[in-house]
């Protein structure tokens, strides 16, 4: 008994210590509220905490003080909660909605409503990344603090302003990492940076459950813990956003401002990343040199790309403020200066926090005013503009159009239905196909994200990608105006609802028209029952209800007789299916054709159902890899096999048709493997490549193809003695990373130009199409005059930063998408991604057209 009181009275004096590292000067402290050490059970620091445990705490603060409430704001996909702790004194919390509609009056150009009795609303955003977990931690003493603590700062804070803690944006990775990293936990700590605790199996925490970088989504808005946290900001409008993250283990601390913006004219107020950043930043000097923890600012990173927890706020007329912490990445690792523990990182993230809320209390007049004046200058600028509105549409595909609505009314854009037809530039825009955008209201910045291109920077170098106007992520008509169309109704949500399909029952044939963007899920649908589908590989036109009705090429044909299944049923799958994904269906009852093809013809091809597969971990690019996961899920409804490098051996060749691989070192297949792959395309399948891969399958001979570069480095002897007596200029060495890096395409949207005939063109009716290039992948056209299926265009550039060397000699000679015949097989080489983030819209098509048309393609030699 005594020796048990004795471990309980060293643990309990533990305990202390280490609250004392944290909460030093904080209290004193109510002590009828838990400290996360006493509800855990061990001190913040020496243990991960899951996600759950970390819901449970707050939810206990919740319960306990009437100055803290909890609300769920969403789900993940692996169903954790998205949860939000709102601190402040208690008649804030009691009048928050009263709060709340006053604070998004203030944000109305045409509000003069008063602001003084306000509180300021302040947002603590944690753990975008998974496995960098310091922060989580940090939010739970950050809430403890705010709600226990009876120090007259803190006290301060509750009664000027309204705290909303989000303490684990991404649950899903955060539990990844979380399992990792207490799995391999030692007693005594391991510091070695060899050990298995600080070195994450593929695909690591960093991701959410599609292996998707949530801290990219804010723009994109395509997962639920972005949506879920969009709905939300767009609720409050916080006047400051906390983003925090980690970094190399070897570094320090990091804190805005940043380093200079890379645009020409950023749409960002100068305001925001000049005075409120240095503001700010005078808080976070003072507060962590009084802990004495190294920092700096300005050198890295930057706010150009809007879809960063950092950025986005800027855009809402708020401040967005980057940290980064060096990583212990697990509980305490070596470093040339010393160990650095998992303690030490939770504290420069929690001194942080305290510092912001500080720092926005005391400067809540300021903050206020620059909020009112950002949307008041989204209305001035707008005004300046030559610009009136953009028009966009597709008069072919309603499901791709609505969903780039979605994102529009994601972002609060305000849009409307065309009343009259506008025709701009040789294009025309009718009612009921297109819709108007008026660049004249609060979104306008927004507005200028989704549709301005660039072509001009004051920087080379990004941190992440250098395009984003989501217009071309869809690959849809549009245009600038410089006089307002007629505008309509305006549209809501209530318009993207799916119509009532109606399907007429045929004892012919049902036929689907290829160019809606979910005909592959309704065909995957049909296929899957096990219906016979068929597809035109061939035009036709037929009589339908009396009138004559165009099918394009890769409509779907369904005939009636050629079925296991009765009539009846065959009609119910394609009624529900229709309806399900609001894909038209047309009614046949003849198979000849006034012109083009009949339905009889052997240009209509009998389509064999997909069974794919797709290697992942070690050496594979885990974001490419849920890029393909996340599409065929989401959109398609239909499962692909991922099969880790490490069970290669054991693939059962003969189950497959279909194989995908992404981005990735493949230095785990030797020449045998080789074989195997290629013996398995001869005999009849199709292997997609994308990007890396491409390049991988050229240069390990699995294909007949070229690279550009290749060309580049093949050099007479009489070039590489001119080299020899030329003179290299000599260059500043502190120059070297910003030169080298103007080298590499970072993300920009370019212009190819698409054989429209081609089955992986199928469904497109442009012949000019944006795509998304982040690498320097260039493959040359293929030397079959039939299997180049998108070379880029004699002046490609959209939109973005790229070199004059890279764009003349390498990208406006190479393809974009190439096949090459192998046997009886092929292989799709995609030089970029078609599905990059989950949000190409246009691309998309591109790739599924490779997994369910791919088993009809040849490559015809002349």
């Amino acid at each position: 008994m005594k020796f048990i009181f004795s471990i309980f009275l060293l643990l309990a004096t533990f305990q202390f210590q280490a609250q004392d590292y944290f909460l030093q000067d904080k209290g004193p402290f109510d002590p009828d509220i838990p400290s996360p050490e006493v509800f855990l059970g061990y001190s913040v620091g020496s243990h991960h905490t899951r996600h759950d445990q970390i819901v449970a705490y707050l939810t206990k603060l919740a319960e306990v003080s009437d100055r803290a409430e909890i609300l769920q704001y969403g789900k993940t996909y692996e169903h954790r909660p998205l949860v939000m702790l709102n601190v402040s004194n208690p008649d804030h919390l009691e009048n928050l909605s009263e709060l709340q509609k006053k604070h998004l009056q203030s944000t109305d150009p045409n509000s003069n409503v008063d602001v003084s009795e306000l509180p300021v609303f302040i947002n603590l955003g944690y753990n975008v990344h998974g496995n960098e977990p310091s922060s989580s931690e940090a939010a739970l003493l950050s809430a403890y603090i705010l709600v226990a603590s009876e120090h007259a700062d803190i006290q301060k804070f509750r009664n000027e302003a309204v705290i909303m803690i989000d303490p684990t944006i991404n649950p899903d990775g955060r539990d990844r990492h979380t399992q990792w990293a207490n799995m391999f936990k030692g007693d005594p700590l391991v510091a070695d940076p060899a050990d298995a605790e600080h070195n994450e199996r593929w695909p690591g925490g960093r991701t959410n459950h599609y292996w998707f970088d949530l801290n990219r989504d804010w723009l994109l808005g395509i997962h639920p813990e972005s949506r879920g946290k969009l709905n939300w900001y767009h609720e409050w409008y916080p006047n400051v956003v906390t983003d925090f993250h980690e970094m190399g283990t070897n570094s320090t601390y990091f804190f805005e401002p940043m380093k200079a913006n890379a645009s020409k004219d950023p749409i960002m107020p100068a305001e925001n990343y000049t005075t409120l950043n240095d503001k700010f930043a005078e808080y976070y000097v003072e507060a962590l040199d009084a802990i004495g923890s190294f920092y700096f600012t300005k050198e890295v990173f930057d706010g150009t790309y809007p879809g960063y927890g950092s950025s986005y706020p800027d855009l809402q007329g708020g401040l967005g403020i980057l940290f980064e912490q060096a990583s212990s990445r697990g509980h305490v690792q070596e470093t040339p200066t010393g160990e650095i523990t998992f303690a030490f990182t939770i504290r420069n993230q929690l001194t942080s926090s305290l510092a912001t809320v500080k720092a926005a209390v005391e400067n809540k007049d300021l903050l206020y005013d620059y909020q009112k004046r950002f949307f008041k200058s989204a209305i001035s600028n707008a005004d300046k503009s030559k610009v009136e509105g953009y028009v966009f549409g597709d008069d072919y595909d309603e499901n791709r159009t609505k969903a780039f609505i979605d994102k529009l009314l994601l972002h609060r854009i305000k849009l409307y239905e065309l009343e009259e037809s506008v025709k701009t530039k040789g294009k025309t825009f009718s009612p009921g196909n297109a819709y108007y955008v008026p660049t004249r209201q609060p979104q306008y910045r927004m507005v200028q994200t989704m549709f301005e291109t660039y072509e001009e920077y004051t920087d080379s170098v990004f941190y992440d990608a250098s395009a984003w106007s989501l217009v071309n992520f869809y690959n849809l008509e549009y245009a600038p105006l410089k006089k307002a169309a007629k505008k309509g109704k305006e549209v809501t949500r209530e318009d993207l609802k799916l119509k009532n399909i109606e399907v007429e029952k045929s004892n012919y044939a049902y036929l689907v028209d290829w160019n809606a963007y979910n005909s592959p899920a309704l065909l995957w649908r049909l296929q899957n029952a096990g219906a016979n589908v068929l597809s035109a590989f061939k035009p036709f036109s037929l009589s339908i209800k009396g009138k004559q009705k165009d099918f394009d090429y890769g409509t779907l044909v369904i005939p009636v007789s050629q079925q296991r299944i009765s009539g009846d049923s065959l009609y119910n799958l394609v009624r529900n299916a229709a309806n399900e994904y609001s894909v038209e269906v047309s009614s046949a009852t003849t198979g000849y054709s006034k012109s083009g093809v009949d339905l009889g013809s052997r240009y209509i091809n009998t389509l064999e159902k997909p069974e794919a597969f797709m290697l992942v971990e070690d050496g594979v690019s885990s974001y490419e890899a849920g890029e393909v996961w996340h599409l065929l899920d989401t959109r398609v409804d239909m499962p692909i096999s991922k099969i880790p490098m490490r069970n290669f051996e054991n693939i059962n060749w003969e189950r497959y048709n279909t194989m995908v691989m992404v981005s990735g070192s493949y230095k785990q297949l030797d020449s045998t493997d080789h074989q195997k792959i290629k013996n398995w395309v001869s005999s009849g399948n199709t292997l997609i490549t994308i990007r890396n891969a491409s390049e991988w399958a050229i240069k390990n001979k699995i294909v007949k193809e070229r690279l550009l570069e290749e060309e580049e480095d093949k050099e007479s002897d009489e070039e590489t003695e001119e080299k020899k007596d030329k003179k290299i200029e000599r260059k500043p060495y502190v120059e070297a990373s910003e030169n080298i890096g103007k080298k590499s395409v970072g993300g920009a949207i370019f212009e190819v130009d698409l054989d429209l005939t081609h089955p992986l063109a199928f469904g497109y009716q442009r012949e000019k199409l944006p795509v998304y290039r982040n690498s320097s992948v260039w493959i040359a056209p293929s030397e079959s005059p039939y299997a180049t299926v998108a070379k880029y265009t004699d002046d490609p550039h959209i939109d973005g930063f790229i070199t004059d060397k890279n764009l003349n000699e390498f990208l406006k000679p190479s393809a974009s998408l190439i096949v090459s015949k192998l046997g009886k097989g092929r292989v799709v080489l995609f030089a970029d991604n078609p599905n990059f983030r989950g949000s190409w819209y246009g691309t998309n098509r591109l790739f599924l057209n490779a997994l369910f048309l791919g088993q009809h393609i040849d490559v015809p030699s002349e």
